[in-house]
């Protein structure tokens, strides 16, 4: 490696990313659901009762948001919702997986209603467990104390980790979860080793703890940020190489996340961005927050 090469290596090392707080405004929240009258207020009460605190932080009736209940019979298909939540323009879409479909005892997809409010809408989806599911988390909509952001590529994710930390009541722990992809750098790693210029155990050491040290530089800045802040905050790295659906599945039992932040939208496809499809799927008893 020539001179020039080992500097401009030694910068780029050097340079680190940086955070800016940035939190959401949650002034109107719409609260979708395909049941009767009675019913949809209550779920609109529970919803009330696991954010409080976040989105109305004892700040006055000034700051408190203003909440829509739109149930069952306000609508019947797809474009009419899409419609009554782009008229009304709402911070914040919450509903259930499932909304309008008798799959929900099925654990294959979030439903088609679901699929066009996480992709169509500008609005972030909480999306609750569904209302009827038996064996939803003991600590499914009781509180949000246990936060976590999750993504593949946790390094410049200022939006992501913004929303989760305003999700965070106050003296809560928020997890910042960066999961490396194992697969892909077992596969890098065999085409290195079949080149013989390289020395395979140097690289995968270097290569490895390099993936592993961007993200956890940019946790160490958003920690510095968030405490100015938020300062009862309990900001956590956590870091790690591994399979990612499987990871982030154990991931989430372990910690007992509460609520589980995630990146869906991708200015390159119509469909739900990377592994968040197939989370979305997977965790059903437990709130998602879908950007």
């Amino acid at each position: 490696m020539s001179t020039l090469d080992q500097f401009e290596s030694a910068f780029r090392s050097a340079s680190k990313d940086t955070f800016t707080w940035a939190p959401p405004t949650i002034r109107k929240i719409m609260v979708v659901t395909d049941l009767d009258a009675d019913a949809s207020a209550r779920f609109q009460a529970e919803l009330e009762r696991f954010l409080i605190g976040v989105v109305d932080p004892g700040q006055g009736a000034d700051a408190a948001p203003q909440w829509r209940l739109v149930i069952g019979d306000d609508y019947a298909l797809i474009s009419e919702l899409h419609r009554l939540v782009e008229d009304w323009a709402p911070d914040l879409v919450c509903t259930y997986r499932n909304l309008h479909s008798s799959a929900w005892t099925l654990e294959f997809s979030l439903g088609e209603f679901v699929d066009v409010l996480t992709q169509a809408t500008p609005a972030p989806i909480l999306l609750a467990p569904h209302p009827k599911l038996l064996n939803a988390a003991a600590h499914a909509l009781r509180n949000t104390d246990v936060v976590m952001a999750m993504t593949d590529h946790l390094t410049g994710s200022e939006r992501l980790i913004n929303f989760a930390a305003a999700m965070t009541q106050a003296k809560g722990e928020l997890w910042l979860t960066h999961v490396e992809d194992e697969l892909a750098f077992t596969r890098l790693m065999e085409a290195i080793s079949k080149i013989p210029q390289i020395e395979t155990d140097v690289a995968r050491t270097l290569i490895r703890a390099k993936l592993l040290a961007q993200p956890t530089d940019y946790v160490d800045a958003c920690r510095a940020v968030i405490a100015t802040h938020r300062p009862g905050l309990d900001v956590r790295p956590l870091i790690v190489m591994g399979q990612h659906l499987s990871t982030y599945r154990q991931l989430v039992r372990d910690h007992e996340v509460d609520l589980l932040v995630m990146d869906t939208k991708d200015d390159d496809q119509l469909a739900m961005h990377g592994m968040a499809y197939p989370i979305a799927v997977e965790l059903r008893d437990i709130p998602l927050l879908l950007l």
